[in-house]
């Protein structure tokens, strides 16, 4: 791994910019040249364009939009405010982005798949935002696992093992960082142009050659339409896809938690069970087993995304990928026998309290949000930055639409602290529940998928 300079705007060029000039074009609705959005990028990695300045640009790109080209240079701006990773490995580098859910814990399971496949996945990951889970909280939750490691480590674990996932650094797409704090304050968050630069910047910073993108929808999502997903992960793939990086998208249900867990520890030890065999739920297993055939197929390692599929399934059920994963964990500083022994390594919480429907009923809906923000309320994710988060707590053997509960069968089952919590997390897995006497049709879990090349 190699890492290639930022891009700079010529001294010439610069001189011929105001950056208020800039966001006053784009409030008219004009489009900017691709000199004008590095010019303005640039100045705010360097300290020359203020976070007022910062704000209004958002804040126009969030009411007038940007067209394709805009979106394509602010995003490989975006990318060259910092280090851009190159690799020199014997197989591509290929990774996923997941727009985040409730019991999304793919990229555990996916990374150590995609690696005994063939192909080498440098996963750089985020902590959690809002109600969903985040990672990074989750590998935090193994002893000793080093989540940051050095540059060198990075490195040698990912050409080592196949797969490394880590948090991500200071130098990978810095402007992303400074204009995402900016947008979070300013209620520009919502804007697909600017969601579409943030996640793709850092994505193409780390030196990819394929990347997958998994674009949740429904009530656990912050896409809660099929169409709002639709356009984001248009955006996706096409910006994605003109900056050089072949990228596809699917489109896949958030209306329950992906897993029947939801926390940190606990969803670690899902992940574990599912590599090892233990429990293999349907939801998941298809979403995991999808998004790595894609991934294949990017890097060319299969000739469909048909051939991509059985070679993942043969990695799963072969065992290989549970290798890999504890290959990686031990390597990062993790327990040499954490696949083994995960549940001596994870904490435990100390009250565990199954939460049991007042009758014998199906599940016709979930509010998946409301789950996700139970698991912060519990303390198992942060109202505040600031926040420690206790991996301990958190939700599992959460029920999903259609599955019949009752006295054998609970809606979930709480891993509190202490009674108080627990008390507050079963009340709020009541609100989100709707029972009823009829078992609904339900929908499938892969609801599109979205590809423009494969370059």
């Amino acid at each position: 791994m190699i890492q290639a300079p930022a891009r700079r705007i010529p001294d010439e060029a610069r001189m011929g910019f105001l950056p208020q000039e800039i966001i006053r074009k784009k409030r008219d609705g004009a489009a900017l040249t691709e000199e004008e959005i590095f010019f303005l990028i640039e100045g705010l990695t360097r300290g020359r364009v203020t976070e007022g300045q910062a704000a209004a640009f958002a804040m126009a790109v969030f009411f007038r939009g940007m067209g394709l080209d805009e979106r394509v240079a602010l995003t490989e701006a975006m990318m060259r405010s910092g280090e851009v990773l190159q690799w020199d490995l014997p197989g591509p580098v290929l990774d996923k982005h997941s727009t985040g859910g409730v019991g999304d814990t793919g990229s555990l399971a996916l990374a150590p798949a995609v690696a005994a496949c063939g192909g080498y996945v440098p996963m750089i990951s985020g902590r959690g935002l809002g109600h969903t889970g985040g990672t990074l909280d989750k590998l935090d939750a193994i002893p000793g696992y080093v989540s940051q490691p050095d540059a060198d480590t990075f490195r040698a674990v990912t050409r080592n093992v196949g797969c490394a996932i880590i948090g991500q650094t200071g130098d990978l797409a810095p402007a992303d960082k400074r204009l995402y704090a900016i947008r979070d304050v300013t209620a520009t968050v919502e804007s697909i142009p600017l969601i579409t630069a943030s996640i793709l910047s850092k994505k193409l910073a780390a030196g990819l050659e394929g990347l997958v993108m998994d674009v949740k929808v429904g009530s656990g999502a912050f896409m809660a339409s099929l169409e709002e997903a639709q356009s984001l992960a248009k955006s996706l793939v096409t910006v994605a896809n003109r900056a050089g990086l072949p990228t596809s998208a699917l489109l896949t249900d958030m209306d329950a938690p992906l897993a029947s867990a939801a926390g940190n520890a606990v969803e670690v030890a899902y992940a574990v069970d599912y590599l090892t065999g233990r429990r293999r739920e349907p939801r998941f297993h298809e979403v995991t087993v999808r998004l790595g055939a894609e991934m294949l197929f990017l890097g060319r390692i299969v000739a469909s995304v048909a051939d991509g599929r059985a070679r993942m399934e043969e990695a799963i059920a072969s065992g290989r990928a549970a290798e890999r994963f504890g290959m990686m964990v031990a390597a990062l500083g993790g327990p040499a026998d954490f696949v083994e022994a995960s549940e001596r390594h994870l904490a435990r919480a100390p009250v565990v309290r199954a939460v049991h429907a007042h009758r014998t009923s199906f599940v016709t809906s979930v509010d998946t949000r409301t789950v996700g923000v139970a698991v912060i309320a519990l303390g198992g994710g942060r109202t505040r930055a600031e926040d420690a988060i206790d991996h301990a707590v958190g939700l599992t053997d959460l029920a999903g639409p259609g599955e019949e509960v009752g006295p054998g069968r609970p809606l979930a089952i709480v891993h509190a602290r202490d009674e108080g919590t627990a008390d507050a997390a079963e009340a709020a897995l009541r609100r989100a529940y709707v029972i009823g006497q009829d078992k609904p049709a339900g929908r499938g879990i892969i609801l599109e998928r979205m590809a423009e090349r494969v370059a």
